[in-house]
């Protein structure tokens, strides 16, 4: 099945902590169904200093499950649902559903 959301994305949080808050996707793992957004859902972390890294409390992104997120339609920034549709030329694209806007070309 084509993935509704890929790497490099922006999408709205639905639910949650921080619902309302957009970001860009920096991972998705396929396999868990969830996410890792940009400056959403961030966490604390006690970080053990090594030879290449300094030691102390790091913030960094929590992943969300992607029944949580909601594509950021390309004219309004607002959540949309995501289509496919094949072109003349064979391609298969993602479409928002609540412009018709192509997103991936």
């Amino acid at each position: 099945m084509a993935a509704k959301i890929k790497k490099g994305d922006k999408v709205v949080v639905l639910t949650g902590r921080d619902k309302g808050k957009t970001g860009e996707v920096i991972q998705v793992l396929p396999k868990e169904q969830r996410a890792l957004v940009r400056g959403v859902n961030l966490v604390k972390r006690h970080q053990r200093q090594t030879a290449n890294q300094e030691g102390g409390i790091v913030s960094k992104e929590a992943s969300l499950h992607l029944s949580n997120l909601a594509f950021a339609d390309p004219k309004d920034g607002k959540p949309t649902r995501v289509g496919f549709k094949t072109l003349d030329d064979g391609r298969k694209v993602r479409f928002a559903k609540r412009s018709g806007d192509l997103i991936d070309g």
